[in-house]
């Protein structure tokens, strides 16, 4: 978690001693190069993920946790980073074919349907990362099983399990789910996007 407070810079009328800097990210951190010190001092990156569905509103999901926290485990979207000269789409596509090798068509992909900012600690980082947040339909006979053979040794390390999810039994799970409110935020996609992208917000968690 980081500070609500704003860092601003010395001007002519403010002496440097009232400057409140921002969090320093963390020296030689652990993440991949994509995560950039940003202008308010956290390690930052454009992410996109999908909401991905089957045939009976189910929504496949992954199960991580903080290598650095392993007691804490979270269920959350597939996606990832967004890779330089990539598009928002192209990134949510390839991310969704390398953690679960689902390999989605274009023609699949729709939205973004949401877009959020979320800060978090993570590998004992301070992080941003702004989404893009797609939806796809796919047979529920995609996946059947993991295949790590496309993970980064950073996801071998903190991604626990995929599975798919029923609404009702997302909206039970005891777990933190992100985006939060996932089952409810699904619900009126279910028949259809309707074209309008809803902007969910700074997220801090």
């Amino acid at each position: 978690m980081t500070s609500g407070t704003t860092a601003q810079a010395a001007g002519d009328d403010e002496p440097a001693a009232f400057v409140v800097p921002g969090p320093e990210p963390a020296p030689g951190h652990r993440l991949g190069p994509e995560w950039t010190p940003g202008p308010d001092g956290l390690l930052f990156r454009r992410g996109a993920r999908v909401i991905v569905l089957d045939e009976h509103d189910r929504v496949l999901l992954v199960r991580g946790h903080d290598a650095d926290q392993p007691d804490r485990s979270w269920w959350f979207t597939l996606g990832g980073g967004i890779d330089p000269g990539e598009s928002a789409r192209d990134a949510a596509i390839r991310e969704v074919r390398e953690e679960s090798g689902v390999v989605l068509d274009p023609a699949q992909v729709v939205g973004p349907v949401f877009t959020r900012s979320a800060v978090f600690d993570f590998f004992s980082a301070h992080c941003r990362q702004d989404e893009e947040i797609f939806l796809a339909r796919v047979p529920s006979t995609a996946f059947v099983a993991e295949d790590r053979s496309g993970w980064t040794a950073l996801e071998r390390d903190v991604i626990d399990e995929l599975r798919w999810w029923s609404l009702p039994e997302l909206a039970r799970v005891e777990i933190e789910v992100f985006p939060e409110g996932l089952a409810a935020l699904v619900e009126p996609l279910l028949a259809g996007w309707d074209g309008t992208t809803s902007h969910l917000g700074l997220a801090r968690e």
